[in-house]
């Protein structure tokens, strides 16, 4: 199987919510790296994460691209936040070994956060500041 068709497998399971199916699709090397946190997770510690994770609702694959052993992916996840369905955006950039998911980079962040202030509008220049 290639990347591609390993990184729908694997939001499909995580969205069917499917722990134990999970860890059949990781390599025994696997390890995740979050770079928003910091974290780092081997195979156990990865699907623990996601089962025991508080207020997760669902995760929707929208874009995918890969090439062999390697795939870059754009989810959409929602989960509870203080009782309130919250939206994520997620990109993950994936490896394999052997058919099974070795290498997970994943950056999420809330896609309803305004931009910092400052920020410039489309077109405008920064020239002078």
């Amino acid at each position: 199987m290639d990347a591609t068709t390993m990184m729908r497998r694997l939001a499909e399971t995580i969205d069917a919510h499917d722990w134990e199916g999970l860890g059949g699709l990781l390599h025994d090397d696997f390890v995740c790296r979050m770079v928003h946190t910091g974290e780092t997770f081997d195979r156990e510690g990865w699907v623990r994460f996601n089962a025991d994770y508080p207020g997760f609702h669902d995760l929707q694959l929208e874009d995918c691209v890969g090439d062999g052993d390697r795939a870059a992916g754009r989810s959409h996840v929602r989960g509870y936040v203080d009782g309130e369905l919250k939206d994520f955006a997620v990109a993950d950039f994936m490896t394999l070994c052997d058919g099974l998911v070795v290498e997970l980079v994943e950056v999420w962040c809330d896609v309803d956060v305004a931009p910092p202030s400052g920020t410039r509008g489309p077109g405008e220049s920064s020239a002078g500041a």
